[in-house]
């Protein structure tokens, strides 16, 4: 990868990272359809500023609608919605290395759905390898937590599958599509879906009251939706849904981090160990031999 596709992955990253945390506080006031409603709806306010601001062109052709209609809620609000409904029983940090699996279920999906990103043995040793540091990294937290339900987990583990099949989707059926808008589309047709659906199923529907609630809303929606979406799907298109999707990787030693900082968490071996080979398995996964 370029300088700027690392910087991008990055930040993405760190951006999605905190994510989990934020979920957690939205989900203890308002339910998962109410929070992912107001997060598609703040995503897409975002993504369209960006696409407005840049004077992009919208495509007017009803095929490529149809497509955002389908790729949005499924890129989208559907995963999202799984892990919010599944983090109401379940800790954040299982939640994360759950998450982290969408690279391995990416490789296989575009193995056999694109031409340029077959599985490589490098490739897949390079995810076997991220998703090694994945597991010790939270091997305290998964052996804590036992109490966690397993339909929760179940829900973050269909969500990783949603989000690998719809990156190669993205891959495959919106090259046409100028890039501000093929980010700002999906959160479009999935803040039509949510806010079509939640009114009629929650009744009452209840907005948050209380201000961390908004604070996490607003983060989730404008940064963890609308400003990643632009981010990842860049990043789809320029370094391949296989590679992209190894940010969540990132996501596990982010919060970890994050714990430390401001949670004044203790640095163990599993921290170090786990970082160490997730690097490795970047550094293995996107090395090329010099000819």
């Amino acid at each position: 990868m370029k300088l700027k596709h690392w910087i991008v992955f990055i930040a993405l990253g760190l951006i999605w990272s905190s994510s989990f945390l934020w979920i957690k506080i939205g989900v203890q006031e308002v339910s998962p359809m109410v929070l992912v409603s107001f997060r598609m709806l703040f995503g897409a306010i975002t993504a369209t500023a960006y696409a407005l601001y840049l004077k992009t062109n919208w495509p007017r052709d009803r095929r490529t609608w149809i497509i955002f209609a389908i790729l949005g809620p499924a890129s989208l609000a559907i995963p999202i919605f799984f892990i919010s409904w599944g983090e109401q029983t379940i800790d954040s940090a299982v939640a994360a290395i759950l998450n982290a699996t969408v690279p391995l279920f990416t490789i296989v999906i575009a193995h056999f759905w694109l031409g340029d990103d077959k599985m490589t043995i490098q490739k897949v040793a390079g995810l076997l390898i991220g998703f090694g540091g994945v597991v010790i990294l939270l091997s305290k937290d998964l052996i804590a937590g036992v109490h966690n339900s397993a339909v929760g987990q179940a829900a973050v583990i269909l969500a990783s599958v949603f989000y690998a099949a719809s990156a190669v989707g993205a891959r495959k059926f919106t090259q046409h599509v100028e890039a501000p808008a093929r980010s700002a589309m999906p959160l479009i047709t999935s803040t039509i879906l949510m806010w079509a659906v939640t009114p009629t199923i929650e009744s009452p529907f209840l907005i948050p009251h209380l201000p961390i609630t908004w604070v996490a809303v607003l983060w989730l929606g404008i940064l963890g939706s609308g400003v990643a979406t632009v981010m990842l799907y860049y990043l789809i298109h320029e370094i391949g849904p296989t590679r992209a999707t190894m940010v969540t990787y990132v996501f596990p030693p982010g919060g970890v981090l994050l714990g430390v900082i401001f949670l004044n968490e203790q640095l163990s071996w599993q921290l170090l160990a786990g970082t160490l080979l997730i690097v490795s398995s970047l550094a293995v996964t996107n090395w090329k031999p010099k000819q």
